[in-house]
Order: structure tokens, then C-alpha cells, then sequence
């Protein structure tokens, strides 16, 4: 793949960060958490239990897309919900060549690992509230979709081949 823009999207407990890390070091390609992104008033309100709004989202989005078209030669795998189709076009309209890898999973499983983590922001409490929110990937998005149910080192692979075979499908 040639100067990859990656965003691994899902909600809260689908292995974005981890499958994300994973996916860049297949890819040798730097990665970034886009809940590092987050202002601190965006953190401050997750952390309450508090979802945020559009208006919370939208400046943040475009700091994702901003930093993903900012990235070098080698591109750039970033971590970040991505759940609605506008706020993947917020991305897409700062940095047009990204492609979402939306991660899924069951209910059960996401409650099951959002329990087991420790120390994160994001309480279990939202997970409802994301998935609320969640809209599958359309067939005109650029991206594909890749389970959970396996170690991340399995779904990293999984979504590094699934992107593999879209990219030479298109070239």
C-alpha cells in the first residue's frame, strides 16, 4: 500500500487502539491514539459518563483528518470511533485518500471488554450510547468491516490483507 491513511474506527472496547497499533507495525506506518486528539473538555465530559455532542465532535474530527493528511510518505493508522457516516466525511474532507477499518463485535463481547479494562476514560456506561450511534460502513464509503472475535494480532492481519486486496483491486 502506497502511503497509507488508515482510521481502525468502532466503539468503545473493539480493539481500536490495540488492532490499531498492531495494523501499523504491519504496515510500517506510525500510529496515533485520536483520543490523544481529544481537548480536554472533551475528556472531562467522557470521563463523567457524559456523551458528547456534534459540537463537541466536529473540531476534534477535523484535528483526525487534519493530522492524518499532515502524515509523511510512509502514512499514518489512527485510532478513532468514526461511528456516523458525517463524522467519517468530516475526516474524509480534511484527508481524502483515508480508509476506515470499522471494527465489530457483539454487544456481549464489547460489554465484556470495555469491564475488563482498567484505567480508561470511558466508562462502561456509554457503550449504549455508541452504539446508538454506530452506522455501518455504506458500500460508497472507502473501507472495510473486520470482526473481533480473534486475538488482535489476528485481526490486525485480517484487516492488513483485507486492505491489501482492496488497494490492488483498485490499482
Amino acid at each position: 500500500m502506497e502511503r497509507p491513511l488508515i482510521v481502525v474506527a468502532g466503539v468503545s472496547g473493539s480493539g481500536k487502539t490495540t488492532v490499531g497499533e498492531r495494523l501499523a507495525d504491519a504496515l510500517g506506518t506510525p500510529f496515533i491514539d485520536g483520543d490523544s486528539l481529544h481537548p480536554p473538555a472533551n475528556v472531562a465530559k467522557m470521563a463523567a459518563g457524559t456523551p458528547l455532542t456534534d459540537d463537541d465532535r466536529w473540531p476534534w474530527l477535523a484535528v483526525v483528518g487534519r493530522t492524518l493528511a499532515d502524515a509523511g510518505p510512509a502514512g499514518m493508522v489512527v485510532a478513532c470511533s468514526a461511528l456516523r457516516r458525517v463524522y467519517r466525511a468530516a475526516i474524509l474532507a480534511e484527508a481524502p485518500g483515508a480508509v476506515f477499518v470499522l471494527l465489530d463485535g457483539s454487544r456481549e463481547l464489547l460489554s465484556q471488554r470495555i469491564g475488563a479494562r482498567v484505567g480508561h476514560f470511558m466508562p462502561p456506561s456509554l457503550l449504549q450510547s455508541q452504539l446508538a450511534l454506530l452506522e455501518p460502513l455504506a458500500p460508497d464509503e472507502p473501507g472495510i468491516r473486520v470482526g473481533i472475535s480473534g486475538t488482535p494480532d489476528e485481526i490486525a492481519a485480517d484487516a492488513a490483507q483485507l486492505l491489501r486486496s482492496r488497494a490492488g483491486s483498485q490499482g
